[in-house]
């Protein structure tokens, strides 16, 4: 990587007229902002169709995106939606995310945009199936989980439907053929949407992190269809889930329930699912971030119906065995690890062994001289981040600190204050060795807690935070002027 700068803001977060980010004029202004800003890397969080609590760390599918996402008024610029359905799904801006309305109000009107497609529109949806495999599968799932009441899979009724019988499946494809199409057709407006806001963020200097969610969801078309890949039992229920145990942001740890992967399955079948996986994902994206890297070499595996991830233990994961086939297949990718939580010298090893930059977080700093994250001690072959999408804002962090933490970070900044800690943080990482600094939008705008992403291990309450408007050019030549005197323009 390149020395260099970006700023991490999820596309939900983006501001509008319609309840959630999308990716529309507003995305695009974003893109301009950090061109002027001179920001090279725009990170977001996962873009797929999210599921239990709203996170985009529990998709319902691991290749589909969120239709939340899909710019209406391009819709209407196509003919499939009338001004008077743009007014009435307008919100009052910078609202936080009220998930229910905006979910009941994006499914009304891309149902009627899907009922005025017709003619070559519709071929290119047929065409965009047949190109992606995953697409049939995810909108059959889609198609009969609705006809289900919203069932979880391994719920259904239906035996031969749990189990993926490919005879049942396509019986039931075919009788719900309507509904079928209309999750088709959603998909390839994302993706065409998609392709055009990357296809105008790399014109203008600009390039986009994504991110990889080391699991997926135990109720998705993922596990449903391709249930060989998971360790579950006859009935598709997994005996062992995913989590971690108490750590900085947990002290009960934090129980994510996901099904584990059957990592020998996919070994013996050279890791087709993650080579597929990462091949859709460099589609979207410029650069990986790894989720949860740690995982790779260890993973924490609790017993299914534990109540807390207290229970669980270590059990040994893929290694470079699945690194090595990654690295390989998409020399392309640039690829970050999220290298953080309970660490070994195995994980570090691993990492090191893939080439792969891991991440310094300055929020996790301030806890004496020794501290790896302190910027006097970062490698250049590593990202530094103000904070991620599971940390407060700086100044969120600097109230919530402990005496002793704040006191070290001013006597480390040369600070004194809330205020000016933040600015000197920001310079402390624009400063750094690391090749890629990132800040969270928020801490450039100076806001605190209110405008907190996500709070590990609660279910509650996440993901809403959104902009009221796009930060101003004055913002944009502040942090350009900053990023330019660091070398990182």
């Amino acid at each position: 990587m390149e020395r260099s700068a970006g700023i991490l803001l999820p596309i939900f977060s983006l501001p509008g007229h319609y309840g959630i980010g999308t990716l529309g004029k507003e995305a695009r202004g974003f893109v301009d902002f950090l061109c002027a800003a001179g920001q090279r890397w725009w990170q977001v969080l996962p873009v797929g169709p999210t599921g239990a609590g709203d996170s985009p760390y529990t998709s319902v599918s691991t290749f589909a995106g969120n239709p939340l996402f899909i710019d209406l008024e391009g819709l209407a610029g196509e003919g499939l939606l009338d001004r008077e359905d743009l007014e009435a799904a307008q919100v009052p801006a910078g609202k936080p995310i009220d998930y229910p309305a905006v979910y009941a109000s994006r499914e009304k009107l891309l149902r009627k945009a899907f009922s005025r497609l017709s003619g070559a529109k519709a071929q290119e949806v047929r065409d965009f199936t047949e190109r992606h495999p995953w697409l049939k599968e995810y909108a059959s799932y889609r198609a009969i989980k609705s006809s289900f009441g919203d069932l979880p899979w391994y719920r259904w009724p239906d035996e031969a439907l749990r189990q993926h019988d490919p005879a049942a499946v396509e019986r039931q494809r075919i009788e719900l053929c309507g509904e079928v199409a209309f999750h088709e057709s959603v998909q390839f407006w994302f993706f065409t949407q998609w392709e055009a806001l990357k296809t105008y963020a790399n014109a203008h200097g600009v390039k986009l992190i994504g991110d990889l969610p080391i699991y997926v969801s135990l109720d998705s078309a993922d596990v449903w269809s391709e249930r060989r890949e998971f360790l579950l039992d006859s009935q598709g229920r997994p005996e062992k889930v995913a989590g971690v145990p108490p750590d900085y942001f947990s002290a009960e740890g934090q129980l994510w329930g996901n099904p584990l992967y059957d990592w020998k399955a996919q070994q013996a079948d050279g890791f087709g699912w993650w080579i597929r996986r990462v091949e859709g994902a460099s589609h979207l994206f410029d650069a990986i971030r790894i989720d949860h890297f740690r995982a790779f070499e260890q993973y924490w595996a609790v017993p299914a119906g534990a109540k807390t991830a207290k229970e669980g233990t270590w059990e040994q994961g893929p290694g470079m065995a699945l690194l090595g086939v990654l690295t390989s297949w998409f020399p392309h990718i640039t690829y970050i690890a999220e290298d953080l939580g309970i660490l070994t010298d195995g994980v570090h090893r691993l990492r090191d062994r893939a080439g792969l930059p891991g991440m310094k977080v300055l929020e996790f700093a301030f806890s004496g001289p020794d501290n790896a994250y302190l910027p006097h001690h970062h490698p250049r072959h590593c990202v530094c981040y103000t904070g991620t999408h599971d940390n407060d804002t700086i100044l969120g962090w600097y109230d919530q600190a402990s005496e002793a933490e704040r006191a070290f970070a001013e006597t480390y900044l040369g600070a004194s204050d809330r205020e000016s800690v933040r600015l000197a943080l920001l310079r402390a990482g624009q400063g750094s060795v690391a090749e890629l600094f990132v800040a969270q939008l928020q801490d450039h705008l100076g806001l605190g807690s209110e405008a907190r992403i996500n709070v590990p291990g609660v279910a509650e309450g996440n993901w809403r935070w959104r902009l009221a408007a796009l930060p101003d050019a004055a913002l944009a030549q502040e942090i350009r002027t900053l990023t330019w005197c660091f070398g990182r323009c």
